[in-house]
């Protein structure tokens, strides 16, 4: 099929959920994708932050192939080897010392929801309210879009589950105040990344942390998006030396494989006994060699290390264009994850930038966002801030 055979059926037969562009994707290597046409993309989005090791990877699809000759499915009614390598690797790298696998950060946000509510209810008396960020973005379950701090995710589902309230994303003291004998969890991005790429304060995560200890109420960190090396550390927490009681992941876990996990640490796992909480699929052998892969080739390309330092390089570049270009207002961003708010709506310069063969996103109706994947060297930096730069410059 041609370019518009797909387009005419993906409308004809596919829900309307999505603005999607008028593009079809036949393949993908490396920093790059390829349509129908064989035209060739620079890639700065990453299936918006999930391509941790760009597009085809070997190393995934070797494991993911061997994998498959083997076993693709049995059930978490049994034991799987590759699930047990992959929790023992979370657990090793980071605070937690249990983790539940998922299969999309939506449902690892559910599960992190429904471990507070029942550490809130059985540990802390009866407790079961979670206070989370306006402007957050936490999935698109019912639960995960009334935590969920921004109105146009939730209007028309009504009723929304009870239980959640909102407070100021980088203000401890709105946090503070909404604190009440309900309370049992706060639940936060470390970076808000839907909703703008917000970089809180150095202290605030910090204060957030002791607040909670304070008010004996746990800590929950959304790190399905800035997490597994996104940052230029493996986990978004490690930069502001703050551990959470639960976190969650998905998007760069498996490296383009579906999977959630979330994580806890000991006193909060143990509220989840058998029947607590399940996933048919979750933990699954495919996407458990996908993980396996992924955190074993960040270690090994040293990939961390250039998110650091390719991210500093790319935001130094995109504040030479802002220097120049009135149209950008501010850059904002850690690592590989960057935003740049535009004095004018995102969509036009998105569309623009996809006709010179660069893909980049949105994050917000004026916010572009930069989520290349972590592979990404000078030379491709150089060639998308180039694309950028002249887009803009059209559009002006």
């Amino acid at each position: 099929m041609n370019t518009q055979d797909v387009l005419g059926m993906s409308q004809k037969y596919i829900m309307q959920t999505y603005r999607r562009l008028p593009v079809v994707w036949e393949k993908g290597a490396g920093m790059y994708l390829f349509d129908k046409e064989r035209r060739r993309y620079l890639d700065f989005l990453g299936g918006i932050a999930v391509c941790a090791l760009g597009h085809s990877h070997p190393n995934i699809i070797e494991a993911i192939r061997e994998q498959a000759d083997k076993l693709m499915h049995t059930s978490n009614l049994y034991h799987i080897e590759a699930q047990a390598i992959c929790a023992k690797m979370l657990v090793e790298s980071s605070f937690a010392a249990k983790v539940f696998f998922c299969n999309s950060g939506a449902e690892a946000n559910e599960a992190a929801i429904k471990l507070a509510r029942k550490y809130g209810n059985t540990v802390l008396n009866g407790k079961n309210e979670i206070i989370s960020m306006r402007k957050s973005f936490h999935g698109r379950t019912l639960a995960t879009i009334t935590a969920t701090g921004q109105e146009k995710f939730q209007k028309g589902f009504e009723p929304l589950p009870t239980g959640f309230v909102y407070a100021d994303f980088n203000d401890i003291q709105s946090v503070e105040s909404l604190i009440t004998d309900k309370t049992c969890a706060v639940l936060t991005e470390p970076i808000q990344a839907e909703g703008g790429v917000i970089v809180p304060d150095d202290a605030y995560l910090k204060d957030l942390r002791m607040l909670c200890d304070s008010k004996n109420i746990l800590l929950i960190f959304d790190e399905v998006q800035v997490g597994v090396g996104r940052t230029g550390k493996l986990y978004a927490y490690e930069e502001y030396s703050v551990k959470p009681d639960i976190m969650t992941l998905a998007k760069a876990l498996g490296g383009g494989f579906p999977v959630g996990a979330m994580l806890a640490s000991e006193k909060v796992a143990g509220v989840f006994v058998h029947g607590d909480h399940a996933s048919t699929f979750g933990g699954n052998p495919l996407a458990m060699v996908a993980v396996k892969a992924v955190l074993e080739t960040i270690a090994e390309e040293c990939l961390l290390d250039n998110c650091r330092l390719l991210g500093a390089y790319l935001r130094e570049g995109l504040e030479r264009i802002k220097s120049r270009m009135p149209l950008i207002k501010e850059i904002r961003g850690k690592g590989l994850l960057i935003g740049v708010e535009l004095a004018i709506e995102a969509l036009p310069v998105i569309e623009k930038c996809l006709e010179r063969g660069l893909i980049v996103g949105s994050a917000g109706a004026n916010v572009l966002r930069f989520a290349p994947p972590l592979i990404i060297n000078k030379a491709e930096a150089n060639m998308g801030l180039e694309i950028l730069a002249s887009s803009l410059e059209e559009i002006k």
